[in-house]
């Protein structure tokens, strides 16, 4: 009895031993090492760079929207919008029949225009093209565009020049185009302007043989 009770004893101190060998096998190992602390990683932005970065994603949005807009459009409506190519063409080659309308305000127009512009501000006088054709001469000293004559609108970006174009719609203008780039437009394709002219045989030359007088046709020109 003695002896198998001896016996027990050393199997379990045997068991035990080993069991012990394991404990500190797996302490020392790397599972039971100590977590580390995860230090709080800090981000060091660039205000300049992100403000570049949300300018560039808006312009990129703006023009995706005008993609969408130009999409969806019918031909009457793609040919009442003009391009900086398609008012080029206007000053290089002048006509009676048609007109630049800058509808800015006139500190603005004062400061450059685009040439051969006449200045009919529509934030400050949204009634000008309802007028009467001699209310209309009182306030701006030049006779009103006949309803009959292509106008062509611009202002700084093309918000301005789209709600004039609205409103010489309802005031029964038949041939209404719209330059959508506008100013901002017409710099950035380096066009001329009144206080910026071009050099000889630059863009915008006007085609001085074919320059007539519009005395009666909407007043002098820019």
């Amino acid at each position: 009895m003695a002896t198998r009770i001896a016996s027990e004893l050393l199997a379990l101190r045997t068991r035990f031993l080993n069991l012990q060998t394991r404990f500190l096998s797996l302490r020392n190992s790397s599972l039971l090492q100590p977590i580390k602390t995860v230090q709080p990683i800090t981000l060091r932005i660039n205000s300049a760079s992100l403000q570049r970065q949300i300018r560039v994603l808006g312009v990129r949005s703006r023009i995706l929207e005008q993609r969408r807009w130009h999409s969806g459009m019918t031909d009457g409506q793609r040919k009442s919008v003009y391009s900086f190519e398609d008012v080029l063409k206007i000053i290089e080659n002048p006509s009676d029949s048609t007109l630049i309308i800058d509808v800015r305000e006139p500190f603005e127009f004062a400061e450059n225009a685009i040439p051969l512009s006449l200045n009919i501000p529509i934030t400050s006088q949204p009634d000008a093209l309802l007028l009467p054709p001699e209310e209309f001469q009182d306030r701006f000293g030049f006779m009103k565009p006949p309803t009959t004559h292509e106008v062509v609108f611009y202002c700084k970006a093309g918000v301005r020049s789209s709600a004039a174009a609205q409103l010489a719609r309802q005031a029964g203008y038949e041939k209404v185009r719209e330059y959508r780039g506008s100013w901002i437009d017409w710099v950035r394709n380096g066009g001329p302007g009144t206080k910026s002219p071009s050099g000889p045989g630059g863009k915008g030359e006007i085609n001085k043989s074919e320059v007539k007088e519009v005395k009666d046709e909407g007043g002098s020109r820019v």
